[in-house]
């Protein structure tokens, strides 16, 4: 992800002050320092849980924003948001980064609201990924079926094992296909006895995330505080919408 996410600052205009990678040879500097950030408009960071709460505090020494695409720190969320709301840096957070996959959460959400009105539609979630990817279903599935949720008054528990009954209307099943090489493929579907509605979102590969990642940090440098990645792409859908 570094890599992708290098290529894409600098096919935009952007210079790297500075990269940070443990394993040797593959960065300017092993372990994350204030002065390693010396110069720098803004951070990407793409590391380990255990190392999100130390890096927030170094940021804020620095003052250099940040946008953190790390997952799996989320009993240290209310501590770093904490820490963000008494400093004058911008911290943006998010899971997924991809503009694509952000737009079908937005898709999906006016989806499950639209069929309140429409009873006779059914909603599932499927996704496929290659066969190293050691979580299922994906947090993006996850994602998409809190989504559901929230929105669509007749689905209230969220199903995910393989099922040997009958499904219960309140359940929104999501179901996970493991196999081959695919980066992933996330598919939100409407069903009624007339017709199939499909909502797809294929990602080809890891370009995507990190150009997301890139365009955050550039629309967080004129903002202080702790933002989370649906603020962002909420702000671009208004825009768009008032154009």
């Amino acid at each position: 992800m570094g890599h992708e996410v290098e290529q894409i600052l600098l096919a935009r205009g952007h210079s790297v002050v500075s990269r940070i990678d443990p394993v040797p040879d593959r960065g300017d500097s092993s372990a994350l320092k204030a002065s390693d950030l010396k110069g720098c408009d803004g951070v990407i960071e793409f590391s380990l849980a255990d190392a999100v709460a130390e890096n927030v505090r170094t940021y804020i020494e620095a003052g250099v924003p940040a946008v953190v695409g790390t997952t799996g720190w989320e009993n240290a969320r209310d501590a770093v948001q904490n820490e963000v709301s008494r400093s004058e840096i911008g911290y943006l957070v998010g899971s997924n980064f991809s503009i694509g996959a952000n737009l079908m959460f937005a898709l999906t959400e006016k989806a499950a609201a639209i069929i309140n009105s429409f009873p006779e539609y059914d909603i599932m979630v499927q996704e496929y990924h290659h066969t190293k990817k050691k979580d299922s279903p994906s947090g993006t599935a996850l994602t998409l079926a809190n989504k559901i949720v929230e929105r669509n008054r007749a689905k209230t528990e969220i199903v995910t094992e393989c099922l040997h009954r009958r499904i219960e209307p309140h359940e929104l099943h999501v179901a996970s296909v493991r196999g081959g090489s695919i980066p992933g493929i996330h598919t939100v579907t409407l069903d009624s006895p007339a017709d199939t509605i499909s909502l797809t979102h294929s990602a080809r590969n890891r370009s995507g995330f990190a150009g997301g990642a890139v365009a955050a940090l550039e629309w967080l440098q004129s903002r202080r505080g702790f933002f989370t990645v649906d603020d962002f792409i909420a702000d671009l859908i208004a825009r768009s919408t008032e154009q």
